[in-house]
């Protein structure tokens, strides 16, 4: 299977200047970790709150003029659907969004504020990807279906988080980040460890949601129930499993996946608001206690684990 390349994201991050902005390391010294430095990369600082805008952004960018005639067809609880709309509008281009009902509110709200077709659809009775393959067999010109994670640009594009790290921070050693299906933690793993492969890089997951862990562990891709991953408040990685493409990737260069519990992500989210003054959804939050006493291979030995 063809993984990404350091050129593929040298590309997207071409592409998406001027649609996704370079957002900043915020460093923030924590008791906890003695002289050690944290640093906070808030994607909540793209135009619509999200990394998403990046594979988004980059997969509409990529499409021909013929393709961009067609419209485009996404499937998302919301962050990904919004990226897909904004690029769309920058573009002048159609966008049909398929959205579960069980989404926030204020994110079906803000896809159709941006100009984008809302189509609801209930996840306990159907999936989301059987709803958009009716949507493409009934239309006379299909238009382009802009996955979620499973597609090479869209990782491309979520790789350029990890460019961003590497060229404010060279000195990384640890990088942390939610994990859903899989493309920001894959496209961020290949292109740091490509860069330097000393890095470690860690996908880190609600345990309500664990289906990417479970996945790793296996060996092979675990699919979990709606029922069971809709149980965490981290609605942003509420996918039931990673693809095929997101899985070579993790395993190819992510050294693990931890999770965290439901008290955890929310104590998380209330101490990034009061300490560090940063206002994001759940999902945004679990990076926060990577608990790496689990996965004691997880980090070099001079990165403590913090809580």
């Amino acid at each position: 299977m063809q993984l990404i390349t350091l050129a593929d994201a040298r590309q997207a991050q071409l592409r998406l200047q001027g649609l996704a902005r370079h957002t900043p390391l915020l460093p923030m010294a924590l008791p906890e970790l003695g002289a050690e430095q944290v640093y906070l990369k808030p994607e909540s600082l793209q135009p619509i709150g999200s990394f998403k805008i990046r594979g988004a952004g980059n997969r509409i960018m990529a499409l021909t003029q013929a393709e961009r005639a067609r419209g485009v067809l996404a499937y998302s609880s919301g962050n990904h659907a919004q990226g897909v709309a904004y690029a769309a509008r920058q573009l002048g281009l159609r966008a049909t969004i398929i959205m579960p009902t069980n989404a926030p509110q204020v994110k079906i709200a803000a896809t159709r504020a941006l100009g984008a077709e809302v189509v609801l659809y209930d996840p306990a009775h159907e999936k989301r990807e059987a709803v958009a393959a009716r949507l493409l067999a009934g239309a006379a010109e299909p238009p382009v279906l802009v996955p979620p994670f499973d597609d090479a640009y869209v990782i491309a594009g979520q790789a350029t988080v990890g460019l961003e790290i590497f060229q404010d921070l060279p000195a990384v050693e640890l990088v942390l980040a939610p994990v859903g299906g899989g493309g920001l933690l894959g496209g961020m793993a290949a292109v740091l460890k490509l860069l330097k492969p000393s890095i470690k890089v860690i996908g880190v997951e609600p345990e309500l949601a664990a289906d990417a862990q479970a996945s790793m562990r296996a060996g092979k891709v675990v699919e979990w129930t709606a029922a069971d991953t809709n149980r965490t408040l981290a609605d942003g990685v509420r996918t039931l499993a990673v693809s095929d493409l997101t899985f070579a990737h993790l395993r190819q260069y992510a050294d693990d996946i931890v999770t965290v519990t439901e008290a955890e992500l929310r104590a998380a989210a209330r101490r990034l608001l009061l300490e560090a003054r940063l206002v994001v959804e759940p999902t945004a939050a679990l990076p926060w206690r990577p608990c790496c006493a689990t996965a004691p291979a997880c980090r070099p030995a001079s990165i403590p684990c913090w809580c």
